[in-house]
């Protein structure tokens, strides 16, 4: 199974070049709501994730979960989920398009997929500094998460859990109401290693 997670991982990211934060409270998106909510309607029609994929954002097949472990030199993921992660090859370049995230992130329900965040995500090598949305500095820079994203995708990303609540804050990596339970293709990672910027 990791190969084949692997595989798909790797082809997802052939021509990325453009998805997690800091915990932040509730009250963090407040300034941005208007844009949050303008955001938030574009993508609508990627609740149905066939949709998504018409429009070239290929799945990575894992659910991706983590335990809550926390590892010296590792970002640190509160226990919760991410989910299945699409990633759209066509939006690239090294400033995140606030209104254009690459990457959608789906919860598996009743044998479907909802959507339940987005993800920026930018290469290291395309950026010019820690790129940052909404009053948010994107984590990292951090290795790829394996087996999905090789390691040498040195990133940084950022989430926005736009369709879902989350206790942590809107802009938390993970989300402890997520779940992977049940789904073929569940993914428990280990926390990424962190990188020393350039």
């Amino acid at each position: 199974m990791t190969a084949r997670l692997s595989r798909y991982g790797i082809i997802a990211l052939i021509a990325l070049a453009a998805v997690s934060t800091p915990k932040a409270p509730a009250s963090a998106e407040e300034p941005f709501k208007a844009q949050l909510d303008a955001l938030r309607q574009s993508l609508l029609k990627y609740q149905d994730y066939k949709t998504a994929v018409r429009e070239l954002y290929l799945s990575t097949v894992g659910c991706v979960h983590y335990n809550g472990e926390k590892i010296p030199g590792h970002m640190e993921y509160p226990k919760g989920a991410m989910g299945v992660h699409f990633v759209n090859l066509t939006v690239t370049g090294p400033d995140p398009d606030p209104m254009r995230p690459n990457v959608l992130i789906y919860e598996p329900v009743d044998h479907g997929l909802r959507l339940v965040a987005v993800e920026w995500f930018v290469p290291l090598a395309a950026a010019k500094a820690r790129p940052t949305l909404f009053g948010q500095p994107f984590q990292g820079p951090m290795e790829g998460h394996f087996p999905l994203i090789p390691t040498e995708v040195i990133h940084y990303d950022l989430h926005a859990w736009l369709f879902k609540d989350n206790p942590l804050g809107m802009f938390s990596p993970t989300n402890p109401d997520v779940s992977c339970d049940g789904y073929e293709y569940s993914l428990l990672e280990q926390p990424t290693k962190m990188v020393e910027a350039p």
